[in-house]
């Protein structure tokens, strides 16, 4: 009996262990947001002119990714989330929102990453503070009925199976009539 308490504690232990492992490994981790809070207005340009709000692409699933140009994770993150915004255009938008650099550091950190995702400009930090990014790489999940459902923090494979469980129940619309949750 003791002998059998040993190995489950021990087994246990390991288990803890393994999933410890695995958060270091994948390096992210994902958060609610919190269900009495609201999305975060108001929104901003691109760094081509165009204007983003929320309430503009209800029925598409919104992914917000905070970047900087000094962030590796964020630079080994892009492609994967570029990819993902080209082959889920339809359903799913995803908007890049550059923390802090000047100008001409996140035009050099496109330039390099090939990135074509629209790019909104966070020069005080004041958006990231809205939406209580304090990680580099984090991305807003937001659903397609406008519903902030979590951030992760931290970066992630885009096109990986993991990050595809995340995203599959945000591209789901509730029937007609049903109400739509907390929305901003």
């Amino acid at each position: 009996m003791q002998r059998r308490r040993v190995l489950r504690a021990g087994a246990a232990a390991c288990a803890l262990s393994a999933v410890g492992s695995l958060r270091a490994e994948t390096g992210f981790d994902v958060q609610p947001w919190p269900a009495n809070k609201a999305a975060p207005q108001p929104w901003r340009s691109d760094a081509s002119g165009q204007s983003w709000a929320l309430a503009d692409l209800r029925g598409r699933a919104v992914l917000i990714n905070f970047w900087a140009s000094w962030c590796e994770p964020c630079r080994q993150e892009m492609p994967s989330l570029q990819r993902l915004a080209a082959s889920r255009a339809q359903e799913l938008k995803v908007l890049a929102v550059n923390f802090k650099d000047a100008p001409s550091s996140a035009e050099q950190f496109m330039a390099q990453t090939g990135l074509q995702l629209p790019v909104l400009r966070d020069g005080d930090g004041a958006l990231a503070r809205q939406w209580g990014v304090r990680v580099f790489p984090s991305t807003v999940l937001i659903d397609a009925e406008g519903v902030v459902r979590s951030t992760v923090r931290g970066a992630i494979d885009w096109m990986g199976p993991t990050a595809q469980q995340l995203i599959q129940p945000l591209l789901k619309r509730a029937p007609a009539g049903a109400a739509p949750g907390l929305a901003p």
